[in-house]
């Protein structure tokens, strides 16, 4: 019976990225995570975003980041770095990032980060997940296993969930380059799947206005897309296809560390997903591909993202 529970549910890939991709989403959404951007002198939403989250590829160039970020239009990039390292190095922006998260994650989950033995439990097995992920062609999960274990074991789980997240986007990357998916093709068809706002998503990754629309009409003459918000069935499958190969290239972890091991892991993520999600700390529309969170996006901040 448990064999072939297991069996019918969806890939432990897909279970689990539904709820490390929530604890790591607190780093853009939170004001504790904000403010330690702001702490460090980074000026504005953006180059708050961008130092914090390439801080452990060093201090890197907006053109390398262009390229792993794969979504983002270069000039949004290229107005954060490098200039955010005048004002922060890495290892700083890696300090600040640990902290505002673990605050975060403290604030959110309240006492279900209390029980010591419980939070030891689930650290020991996201991390081992993490460093046991392959990183042969995964510069930002690579970059990230790289990062020492913090002391702090919130932090050190949201590290964990780093790393697992920074590895399925760069699978995720992979198979799209493969497919030949363009930055704004992907955007277009998570938007028509109903993952994303389509023009919120359009102004946050600052693609002009015509190349947006330009890349819609060719979708819709692939019989890709029926229009912005619905996937025609090619699409469908194509967008099924994605996914699919996505989950697969992710399933590395979760093979290392077996079964029960992830079983258990999906286990204790989930009350602290739950209470995140429930807490209206991530917006709905937000270009993460969550589906489940409530409040609006963008919130307290314009379509380019700042305060």
């Amino acid at each position: 019976m448990e064999s072939s529970t297991r069996a019918s549910r969806p890939p432990a890939a897909r279970r689990l990225w539904e709820l490390y991709e929530t604890l790591h989403d607190v780093v853009y959404f939170t004001p504790e995570c904000r403010a330690a951007a702001s702490g460090l002198g980074l000026r504005g939403f953006w180059m708050g975003y961008f130092a914090l989250r390439a801080a452990p590829l060093g201090p890197v160039a907006c053109e390398p980041v262009t390229a792993l970020f794969y979504g983002f239009h270069s000039d949004r990039v290229a107005r954060a770095l490098p200039d955010a390292w005048i004002y922060a190095s890495p290892d700083q922006a890696l300090q600040a990032r640990e902290r505002g998260a673990a605050e975060a994650l403290r604030r959110l989950c309240g006492s279900l980060v209390d029980d010591s033995e419980l939070l030891a439990e689930t650290v020991d097995l996201a991390w081992r997940a993490a460093c046991s992920i392959d990183v042969a062609g995964r510069p930002l999960g690579g970059a990230n296993r790289a990062v020492r274990r913090p002391a702090d074991p919130v932090a050190a789980l949201w590290q964990a969930c780093t790393t697992l997240r920074e590895h399925r986007g760069d699978g995720h990357v992979a198979v799209l380059v493969t497919r030949g998916i363009s930055p704004v093709q992907s955007h277009l068809l998570k938007a028509a799947a109903g993952e994303n706002e389509p023009e919120l998503l359009r102004d946050a990754r600052n693609w002009p206005a015509d190349t947006w629309n330009d890349t819609l009409a060719d979708l819709q003459r692939r019989e890709w897309l029926s229009d912005i918000t619905a996937l025609a069935p090619a699409g469908l499958a194509e967008h099924l296809e994605i996914e699919h190969l996505t989950d697969r290239a992710a399933a590395a972890p979760w093979t290392a560390i077996g079964d029960d091991a992830t079983d258990r892991l999906a286990e204790l993520l989930t009350p602290l997903a739950d209470a995140i999600t429930n807490s209206g700390a991530l917006p709905s529309g937000n270009p993460t591909g969550l589906t489940r969170p409530s409040r609006p996006w963008p919130a307290n901040r314009d379509s380019a993202g700042r305060e």
